[in-house]
Formats: C-alpha cells, sequence, structure tokens
C-alpha cells in the first residue's frame, strides 16, 4: 500500500461556492473526447457557474478571458454539447452532470468488450 502525503503544508480546500470538477470526467474517458479547447471552455464554466451549473457570460468575454478566436469557440462549445456535458441557449451556459442516465447512448463510455468487439468489425 501506497502511504500519500502532502508535500506543502498548504492544503486545498472544496470552496463554499460551488465549483468542482467531476473525476468521471477521467474514470469514464470522456476527457479523451474534448480538443484542448474545449477543455479550457469547459474549466471555464465549471469554475464560474453557480450552484445549478448556470453562468451567462457573453461570447466576447469567453473569447476574450480564454484567447479563442469565434471559430474555436464554436467548436468547443459544439464538442461539449456533443458530449452532453454543457447545454447552451444564448446567453446562458449549464454545465450538466456527467450522470450516465442523462447522457445519450453514442456519448455512454463503451465496456471493454464493446471495444473489442468494435474493434473486430461488430458493432457495440
Amino acid at each position: 500500500m501506497i502511504h500519500k502525503h502532502p508535500i506543502s503544508d498548504r492544503i486545498r480546500k472544496i470552496p463554499t461556492q460551488f465549483s468542482w470538477v467531476d473525476q468521471r470526467l477521467v474514470r469514464e474517458g470522456l476527457i479523451e473526447s474534448i480538443s484542448h479547447p474545449a477543455a479550457a471552455l469547459y474549466l471555464f464554466l465549471i469554475t464560474v457557474a453557480d450552484s445549478q451549473g448556470l453562468s451567462f457570460y457573453s461570447d466576447a468575454s469567453v473569447k476574450s478571458l480564454l484567447s479563442m478566436d469565434a471559430s474555436t469557440l464554436n467548436e468547443a462549445r459544439s464538442n461539449l454539447i456533443t458530449l452532453g456535458l454543457i447545454a447552451w441557449q444564448k446567453p446562458f451556459y449549464q454545465v450538466l452532470p456527467l450522470d450516465p442516465e442523462h447522457r445519450s447512448p453514442r456519448e455512454q463510455p463503451l465496456s471493454m468488450g464493446q471495444i473489442l468487439k468494435q474493434m473486430m468489425g461488430g458493432t457495440p
């Protein structure tokens, strides 16, 4: 067993406001489907969202804060919407829960068996 201990005495505490990253983003492989600009947008949105996941930064503000052009922002937003990570209705963004039952079947992580079946020419 590996014993972990802090490297520094500066221990991170979860802030009282709503702002955190769900570990399932990595554990369920969603991070592998997110482009770098989409990851930056997602990090921004989970940081600024309220307890319901809502924020209303304008495109101009998001582009400026993340150093993105309009095309990159649109692609990043589409990437996150397609994966079921956010909803967007101008000017509002909503960060969505990562619960599998709320994602469409194509957004669900595949099992190893499904991946192997796909590789062999079958369907998941």
